[in-house]
């Protein structure tokens, strides 16, 4: 095993992990300065886990076991997501591979596991939360889906580390399918990670929360372990993002070396596209997740259309 890949895999267990909370940290610290507040500090993230890891889980009355095991699974499934994203051309065998599909099946499992304990518990809001997250996920599933697949075309493989490989440099922009399949992934980066114009992670109000509801009943460690498991999108999809879905160059080193100057970008993409949009009705989401997978479709089109 070549050092490059050591340094690889270091860099996605070591991020995913302990970095991830740092990445909302930053969304909400410069979406405070854009809007003239001094806002929390980047760390703020790992001053509530800390504070939610030193108290204890609670017991809500008349659950099983699915409510208990319910914040576990979702830490577990968005663990091994963390395993099958590279960051990086070269990537560590794990023991779970690197396919993109596999991907969208691990995130699925984490999101269902959160909305089935919401009907365990039977809270009303979590209820009403884990019913607009499904609603929703339906379509944003269908977007990751169309968008990692303009990936696999142009790049003849599902392995994220040879889809990594295959969209480096500036050739394979010529085309149009990659810059496509962007404008989809771009919405999808926006509803996984609960931002706007699809949720608010500032709402305090239930009737509107999407992605906080169904952790209403929670505390303690396991509010924790939910908490992490959203940091965690944030570190999965802005990676994709970052090292498929934006130019990066051919060297392994390079790529590694321009990670966290292109997160911090997308970051601030985020904390500025939070500051211009508003929130908008939850009915019209999936028809903006639509315009995502329309255009994922086009540069489906467009690359067969290319194609000899």
């Amino acid at each position: 095993m070549s050092g490059a890949t050591v340094t690889a895999g270091a860099v996605q267990v070591v991020g995913g992990i302990a970095l991830a909370p740092l990445l909302p940290g930053l969304v909400q610290h410069w979406k405070a300065r854009l809007q003239g507040r001094r806002g929390p500090t980047p760390l703020q993230p790992y001053r509530e886990l800390r504070r939610l890891w030193g108290k204890s889980a609670v017991t809500i009355e008349g659950t099983t076991a699915v409510y208990r095991l319910a914040p576990a699974l979702a830490a577990a499934s968005i663990g091994v997501a963390i395993l099958i994203v590279p960051v990086a051309a070269r990537a560590p065998d794990w023991g779970v591979g690197h396919d993109a599909l596999a991907l969208a099946g691990v995130l699925a499992l984490a999101r269902f596991a959160v909305a089935v304990a919401a009907w365990d518990v039977a809270n009303g809001f979590a209820l009403m939360g884990a019913s607009r997250d499904l609603s929703i996920s339906v379509f944003v599933e269908a977007t990751l889906v169309l968008a990692l697949a303009v990936a696999a075309l142009v790049t003849g493989t599902t392995a994220l580390p040879e889809v990594i490989a295959g969209t480096a440099g500036a050739g394979v922009w010529s085309q149009p399918a990659l810059a496509l399949g962007a404008i989809a992934f771009a919405l999808v980066v926006v509803a996984e990670t609960g931002r706007q114009p699809v949720d608010n992670p500032d709402t305090h109000l239930e009737l509107t929360m999407i992605h906080e509801g169904p952790l209403l009943e929670y505390a303690g460690r396991d509010l924790a372990y939910l908490q992490w498991a959203a940091a965690a999108r944030h570190w999965l999809v802005l990676v994709i993002a970052a090292q498929v879905f934006l130019p990066h160059p051919h060297g392994v080193w390079w790529q590694l070396a321009l990670l966290p100057v292109t997160l911090a970008a997308l970051c601030g993409a985020l904390a500025l596209a939070e500051t211009l949009v508003a929130k908008m009705r939850i009915l019209l989401v999936p028809r903006l997740l639509a315009v995502g997978a329309f255009a994922a479709l086009l540069g489906i089109a467009a690359w067969l259309a290319a194609s000899p």
